[in-house]
């Protein structure tokens, strides 16, 4: 079993917060670098929430 695999058993239930975390990382790793790679990180970040099964807009509109 791969190491995605253990993490999505373990978020299985959890998208919003699995969501949370991986915006957390992204965000701190773009403090720690002055955001130089930060539209990598934002890649990465759209990546793994596809992978993880809860991809949503970073920004969804008002009034929803």
């Amino acid at each position: 079993m791969s190491m995605l695999d253990k993490l999505k058993d373990l978020i299985k239930g959890h998208p919003d917060q699995a969501r949370q975390g991986v915006e957390k990382a992204g965000d701190a790793f773009d403090a720690k670098t002055g955001n130089k790679y930060q539209s990598q990180v934002d890649t990465a970040q759209q990546k793994l929430n596809e992978q993880l099964g809860s991809d949503r807009p970073q920004n969804p509109p008002p009034g929803t």
